[in-house]
């Protein structure tokens, strides 16, 4: 049985900046240890190296390359399991599929689906990781689908791509690197592609559930961050 919260989901908040300019970055204690990685692009090629991919599906060794059928039979899997979830949950929604690139893709539309958001997603990280393991258990093979619900990752990540413009942008300005909120997989692909968009640099640093992302100046090779609270975000 799944429990669905009813938690309400206005958009995830914005991240905070603490130099007092609306909405940018968060300071955040960074005294656990941890190498600085970028998430690898979610389209290149596939290898034995770990794949941080937009949504979090990581590649392993081995992976099979799907075919136009198998995605549709993963979309088709994943419908009728949502569809079974929102019966028991009782809530209205209409299921839409489709495929972008090699990924499956379902979305749920309606006009009662905050429960299936939850605050800052979370309830819809967990569904898809659910829906996942509902295709895997049919199909035998790992799912790199896409769940959305109410256009929840569309409005996420254009509010994503504006901020990781926004701050490529200052510093590029300042030269001073800026550290970012937490963020899901998902989310910091996003920030890493707005920020190269802009012609600065990004790292990812921390680790799950903390780890956030990092932009740094173009032409920096080595930098030393602000401790946490120093001013600088």
């Amino acid at each position: 049985m799944v429990a669905v919260t009813g938690d309400d989901n206005s958009g995830a908040p914005a991240p905070t900046d603490s130099s007092g300019t609306n909405g940018t970055i968060a300071a955040a204690d960074q005294d656990a240890p941890g190498a600085m990685t970028a998430e690898r692009d979610e389209e290149a090629p596939q290898s034995d190296v770990t794949d941080e991919s937009a949504d979090g599906a990581a590649a392993e060794p081995g992976d099979i390359a799907v075919t136009s059928a198998d995605l549709e039979q993963e979309s088709e899997i994943a419908a009728d399991y949502i569809e079974g979830l929102l019966d028991v949950a009782d809530l209205d929604g209409d299921i839409d599929m489709d495929v972008e690139g090699d990924r499956p893709v379902v979305s749920v539309v309606g006009a009662t689906l905050n429960e299936l958001v939850g605050p800052r997603g979370e309830v819809l990280e967990a569904l898809q990781e659910l829906t996942r393991l509902a295709v895997h258990r049919q199909t035998g093979t790992r799912s790199r689908i896409m769940l959305d619900v109410g256009g929840y990752r569309a409005r996420r990540r254009q509010e994503l791509a504006e901020l990781g413009r926004r701050v490529a942008e200052e510093v590029g300005r300042t030269g001073v690197p800026q550290r970012l909120d937490a963020m899901t997989p998902f989310e910091r692909k996003v920030v890493h592609d707005a920020v190269a968009a802009a012609g600065c640099r990004s790292e990812s640093e921390g680790e799950e559930p903390s780890r956030r992302v990092v932009v740094l100046p173009a032409e920096d090779v080595a930098v030393v961050m602000e401790p946490a609270g120093g001013g600088q975000g």
